[in-house]
């Protein structure tokens, strides 16, 4: 969460957008989703796959094109509203430059039939028109040093790289204009533990360069966020359920759906290593006909009736913590405490 202190870099109001089938059904991925990111800060987006993730990463972007659409919200970067402009205008103006996007898989995001210094002109001059090859050359000599491979790499096709190598090269030329706000959708998911230590240092240390401005670090992984980033957001069936620190969602979290997807996975930290490991019964529903009340009533074991009956809204409580469940925060602590004993 932004302080008002910290200028927010990023900010996202009541943003839905949705997927129309080909039969006209409405899929509502993203459903009515706030968030702040401050200037120097980095943002956490977790929740089991089909939550909404990488939906609410395309979003940001402006990448509205069929199945998905914008349906409602604004999206402000750097106090500049992007939502309603013309998509050519946002694509030469706002991406790559104001936010840039690192996808899922995105090590096969390159072009294979082009050298990787071809690739990085086309990215620049369709911005830049009329920037010298030399200087674009220069910078990305630059960007892919600080990321650790060497000057020749540039002058290489896809098929002679590494998986790793792929990725740094896809992270450099995401952040070749130094965009404000890097949205990484999942970057280390295809890599070996030591790649993905390797890659996640080297986003660290573009904020620490000051080359990007502000993080949103999109995982399934929530422990991982722990070592990621200031903040975290858990998303549900394309709703936010909580936000938080990183702190307080790893160690501290009052949502049950958060403290449950907490103890179904491996947390190494010191203090979560010996919590039993348990599943989170059913699956989510379907998002084509969504309940009417909470969407993780038929999965929670402190379900009452009322929960079925109207939407929950996010609300912040007194103590500061933002989270959706009609169950107040002090009843609920009472009850995890109570499953303890």
């Amino acid at each position: 969460m932004t302080t008002p202190m910290t200028r927010a870099m990023l900010e996202v109001n009541e943003l839905t957008t949705r997927y129309i089938t080909r039969f006209r059904e409405s899929i509502y991925a993203v459903d009515h989703v706030s968030l702040s990111v401050g200037d120097g800060k980095s943002l956490g987006i977790a929740g089991e796959s089909g939550c909404g993730k990488s939906t609410l990463a395309l979003s940001l972007i402006g990448y509205y094109f069929p199945p998905l659409h914008y349906t409602s919200g604004e999206i402000i970067i750097d106090g500049r509203t992007i939502t309603g402009m013309d998509p050519d205008e946002v694509r030469k103006t706002i991406l790559g430059r104001e936010i840039s996007y690192i996808p899922q898989a995105a090590m096969n995001a390159l072009n294979p039939t082009q050298r990787i210094i071809h690739f990085i002109e086309d990215v620049v001059l369709a911005h830049h028109p009329g920037t010298p090859k030399k200087e674009i050359y220069e910078r990305a000599r630059e960007r892919f040093e600080l990321l650790g491979l060497p000057a020749s790499v540039l002058q290489k096709y896809p098929v002679e790289l590494s998986g790793g190598m792929k990725q740094r090269t896809v992270i450099a030329t995401s952040v070749i204009l130094s965009p404000k706000v890097l949205i990484a959708d999942e970057p280390s998911s295809a890599l070996d533990v030591t790649s993905q230590k390797m890659v996640i240092k080297m986003i660290l240390d573009l904020m620490d360069k000051g080359i990007i401005k502000s993080l949103v670090f999109i995982t399934h992984e929530l422990p991982l966020l722990y070592n990621v980033t200031d903040d975290i957001m858990v998303m549900y069936a394309g709703q936010v359920v909580e936000i938080g620190s990183a702190d307080e969602i790893v160690f501290d979290s009052v949502h049950p759906y958060t403290r449950a997807l907490m103890g179904s996975i491996i947390v190494p930290e010191k203090g979560l290593r010996d919590v039993k490991l348990t599943a989170i019964p059913g699956t989510p529903p379907n998002l084509k006909n969504p309940p009417s009340g909470c969407r993780f009533a038929d999965r929670c074991k402190y379900v009452r009736p009322e929960c079925r009956v109207a939407p929950v809204d996010l609300h912040e409580t007194a103590s500061g913590r933002v989270y959706r469940c009609i169950i107040p925060e002090q009843e609920l602590r009472t009850l995890y405490e109570h499953e303890k004993r």
